[in-house]
């Protein structure tokens, strides 16, 4: 269990029994159980969700932003800042990209992308909470967290690190065979559940291209980037199914 509590650790602020120093291996090891901790975090989303709706659908959207960003640590909204503030002053140059993404200052573009980042989130949560019942809810938000974190093994697999980090060591524990039977698990459960949210397959392939055509690579940042961004447009297919 020592990988699935590595990957409870990186992506979640859950207590976790600490373990053995193994720097790179540790995240190496995590990587197989990222949709599954994606699953965790959704449920516990869920359940806010349908804490704060028993008073309105908005304070239930509330409540779900709330442990979303408490649950994660804000992890991978401080990549999407990184890297809209990178994006928005490399001009295609991806060692400024890296440079501008290190710069632990928050610039204009960050804080324009957290804003439009959390406002999506919370309105999107507020039409699916009055819109579905509650169990349909918890089982989307379920699968959208998990194929947020399925997206990042794709992506980790199939485009090349831009620098040595967090991306670079967390595609080193990455296989295609696991990626490929998570994403068949996935795809089964989602066709009974919300079969829109299939469209997260294309999307991963999308993102991809984007990343390998704009930059060449991808850093730990890029990848929180990924998952943020696909957690909304998740959200909207859910809801548009």
């Amino acid at each position: 269990m020592n990988g699935f509590l590595a990957a409870l650790a990186f992506l979640t602020r859950i207590p976790t029994p600490r373990l053995a120093a193994g720097g790179a291996r540790d995240i190496a090891r995590a990587a197989p159980w990222l949709p599954v901790v994606g699953a965790i975090i959704g449920a516990l989303v869920a359940a806010a969700v349908a804490l704060g709706t028993a008073v309105n659908p908005w304070i239930g959207a509330l409540f779900g932003v709330l442990a979303w960003v408490l649950v994660t640590g804000a992890l991978h909204i401080d990549g999407l800042a990184d890297v809209a503030d990178g994006l928005g002053a490399a001009h295609g140059n991806p060692d400024r990209f890296v440079e501008v993404a290190r710069d632990p200052h928050l610039g204009s573009f960050g804080a324009v992308a957290i804003a439009l980042v959390l406002m999506a989130k919370l309105v999107l949560l507020a039409a699916l909470a009055e819109r579905a019942p509650l169990p349909e809810v918890a089982a989307g938000l379920a699968l959208v967290t998990a194929w947020a974190r399925w997206a990042t093994l794709a992506l980790g697999r199939s485009v090349p690190p831009l620098t040595e980090g967090l991306g670079s060591r967390l595609a080193a524990g990455i296989r295609t065979q696991v990626v490929a039977l998570e994403g068949l698990v996935l795809a089964a459960v989602s066709v009974f559940v919300a079969p829109a949210l299939l469209v997260a397959v294309p999307l991963a392939a999308l993102f991809a291209l984007y990343w390998r055509a704009r930059l060449g690579g991808m850093t730990g940042d890029c990848h929180g980037a990924s998952i943020e961004i696909m957690e909304s447009l998740l959200l909207f297919a859910l809801l548009a199914m």
